[in-house]
């Protein structure tokens, strides 16, 4: 692990089971943060991108609002999966992305990050762990990649 860290990736996917919450947040604050190194994701399946998402990353400044989820098939169909680095959010993209580290040339790093979908609630306290998420995420990616280039959120 510590020799993926000296080498800081040119191209990073960010993986979930749907693509519609965890994923696209990991994506659009890698670009702010990280505009050097390109940026994607995908999740096993392919869900709809979710309302509470988009409201907790506007609260910092974020348009998720034009992500469209894809599965990894559709990944690859369309762009290929030319990446240095897999992020993991999720225990069944964890798997999908080492059964496809057999033929891949890619690290694989397992981020466990939990699925704020469905909790019960009211609608502050629902929106309240889509915030826990994304700054959870935040955190994680300043951490692994060394901080901020612009200082951006």
């Amino acid at each position: 692990m510590e020799a993926a860290r000296a080498k800081a990736p040119q191209a990073v996917l960010f993986a979930c089971g749907l693509n519609s919450v965890r994923s696209p947040m990991a994506v659009s604050l890698m670009q702010a943060m990280f505009p050097k190194i390109y940026a994607a994701s995908a999740g096993v399946r392919k869900g709809e991108l979710d309302p509470f998402a988009v409201t907790a990353m506007s609260e910092i400044g974020h348009d998720i609002t034009r992500h469209r989820p894809m599965t990894f098939e559709e990944l690859d169909d369309w762009e290929g999966l030319n990446f240095d680095l897999i992020v993991t959010l999720s225990p069944e993209a964890h798997h999908k992305a080492l059964e496809l580290t057999r033929t891949l040339a890619a690290d694989v790093e397992y981020w466990p990050t939990p699925d704020p979908v469905g909790l019960e609630g009211s609608r502050e306290q629902q929106l309240e762990a889509y915030r826990a998420v994304r700054d959870g995420l935040m955190e994680r990616i300043r951490m692994r990649f060394g901080g901020a280039t612009r200082g951006a959120v």
